[in-house]
């Protein structure tokens, strides 16, 4: 048995430790995964789970959620610990929120947190978030004026209290929502994560002959913190700018200004510069920010080290206040992924002036391209549902992007067949789109063309949150872009790329997605790339010998 009183762990038994507490955090996603309700979450992968010490830092995260939702969780769960201090939670308790400031940026994520208790005594907290099919108010989108028209606002509330339910909250959520049976099956598959994760953690305790985790919170924190400065370190001295642009909402489009500044092993990030708020759902909140600008410099510099709270402490992020980056409550955010996206762009963009191997061009998606449908389909029931899919990613300096591959979220695509399945529309086509991927010495990945036809007896409600559309995704080092997205209806028209509107019986509903930019000059490219490309059909013969030198 392990001696408890020791603050010093030897290597092995840390990494044997730590990836014993990986695994609880895994487990736990499994758990939400399986017992969920909406295929937001059992099929596109739009949620996190983590573990936190008794103090609310991150200790381990699940390896396939959302990766910046876990950055943010150990932000939320210090709210939660100014409304109820340690000393008022008790086992059974869990706490909810989906207040954009306090949490991940928008309604639609609900984060939940419960304690850990093991021998009568806190060690930790699980926590989970998780996308809802539903939050009440307008449907998901880009087009309202200020958050209340966005849905339903939870402040930080219990929603179990030593066990029991919160009747009285339960029946004010399903009251306000669309789908209340998914949206419930979908917050109780939380609970059933928390509780997994509390669990696990009791058995790992007893195994590891530990009473709590202050010695080894302290130590896995201290080496992802030394991890992570050793590759800033790597990282010449010096200041880094970058901008990026996009299609914003009508006349008001996105400026996005970015000052890296490396010093030693600090890593600071200013976007200072950057447009101001807007009355659309287009604003990013501090933590969502926050959480996809550390989350990119982690891709790039530190990689292979597992994350938890000590992987953040050496970067630093400021965004002006009222900025569409840092924005006023309640300035609307439903739609706030497609600014903050955009942030591993402008990153880049700076790194690349430093360590242009570490880093990839812009990514088609980023941001995403999301469809929203709602109605009633031929039994009658309401429906709600969200089309995932992606663009392609950047090119690096070893490789071709990745095609309808997200970055630098990385919510899935999910089965199609799922989608059809509970919603009244068929997907007709879902295939690469040639010739969209940006052409380099390495090409970027390539985009996808979708095709969505509406069979419900009634009209469908339809919501897009779409950019790229003015903006295409830019190459690096002599890289060029990617394809431009549209979205366009069988007769030609186009609806608003950032907006609601109907769709008819019987229309159908083309959305072509977006390639990642290409990385170095496509004069350099292997001429046998170029010739595999042409023949696995993603560079058409005519692109082969106007962008590479290439005739087929």
């Amino acid at each position: 048995m392990p001696d408890t009183s020791r603050t010093e762990f030897d290597p092995v038994s840390l990494e044997i430790f730590w990836s014993r507490l990986i695994s609880i955090a895994d487990e736990s996603a499994a758990a939400l995964l399986r017992t969920s309700f909406s295929t937001i979450v059992r099929e596109s992968n739009d949620f996190a789970t983590a573990l936190m010490d008794a103090n609310g830092d991150s200790l381990s995260e699940n390896t396939a959620g959302i990766p910046s939702f876990v950055g943010i969780l150990p932000r939320t769960l210090k709210h939660f610990l100014a409304r109820y201090p340690k000393d008022q939670w008790r086992p059974g308790d869990i706490v909810m929120t989906n207040d954009p400031w306090m949490a991940t940026g928008h309604l639609p994520d609900v984060t939940m947190a419960a304690p850990i208790f093991h021998r009568g005594r806190l060690v930790g907290f699980s926590g989970s978030i998780a996308h809802l099919p539903d939050i009440g108010g307008a449907p998901w989108g880009c087009d309202a004026r200020e958050l209340f028209e966005e849905g339903l606002r939870i402040p930080p509330l219990k929603f179990y209290s030593e066990g029991r339910q919160n009747a009285e909250l339960t029946e004010m959520i399903l009251g306000n929502v669309r789908v209340p049976d998914q949206v419930m099956g979908d917050l109780q598959a939380q609970v059933t994560s928390n509780r997994v994760c509390a669990r696990r953690l009791a058995e790992f305790l007893d195994d590891a002959g530990m009473v709590d985790l202050t010695s080894l919170s302290r130590a896995l924190q201290d080496r992802a913190e030394i991890a992570m400065r050793r590759a800033i370190e790597a990282v010449p001295d010096g200041v880094y700018h970058s901008s990026v642009d996009a299609d914003g909402f009508d006349a008001d489009e996105t400026h996005i200004e970015c000052t890296i500044t490396v010093k030693g092993s600090d890593l600071h990030i200013d976007y200072a510069g950057t447009s101001k708020q807007i009355g659309r759902g287009l604003n990013s909140v501090m933590n969502y920010t926050y959480a996809y600008s550390v989350y990119p410099i982690k891709c790039a510099l530190d990689p292979m080290t597992p994350r938890n709270e000590g992987s953040y402490r050496s970067v630093t992020v400021d965004a002006p206040l009222g900025s569409i980056l840092n924005p006023r409550y309640p300035a609307p955010c439903n739609a706030r992924q497609l600014t903050g996206h955009l942030l591993a762009g402008a990153i880049y963009g700076a790194l690349a002036q430093a360590v242009p191997e570490k880093v990839t061009a812009e990514s088609g998606s980023a941001p995403t391209l999301r469809s929203v449908y709602g109605g009633v389909d031929h039994q009658g029931n309401r429906f709600s549902q969200i089309l995932f899919a992606s663009g392609g990613m950047g090119a690096s300096a070893v490789k071709d992007g990745l095609a309808t591959t997200a970055f630098p979220t990385n919510a899935g695509a999910g089965s199609i067949e799922a989608f059809e399945s509970i919603s009244p529309l068929i997907v007709w086509k879902k295939e690469f789109r040639t010739d969209s991927g940006g052409p380099g010495t390495f090409r970027g990945g390539l985009g996808q063309d979708v095709e969505v036809e509406v069979r419900s007896p009634e009209p469908v409600r339809l919501s897009l949150l779409s950019d790229r559309q003015k903006y295409a995704p830019r190459g690096l080092l002599g890289g060029k872009e990617g394809a431009l997205v549209s979205v366009t209806l069988a007769d030609g028209t186009k609806p608003h790329p950032k907006s609601r509107s109907m769709l008819v019986p019987g229309d159908r509903l083309s959305m072509r997605f977006s390639g990642g930019g290409g990385y170095g000059d496509p004069g350099a490219r292997d001429p046998a790339a170029v010739a595999r490309d042409v023949r696995d059909g993603y560079v058409s013969a005519e692109a082969a010998a106007r962008d590479y030198g290439v005739e087929q």
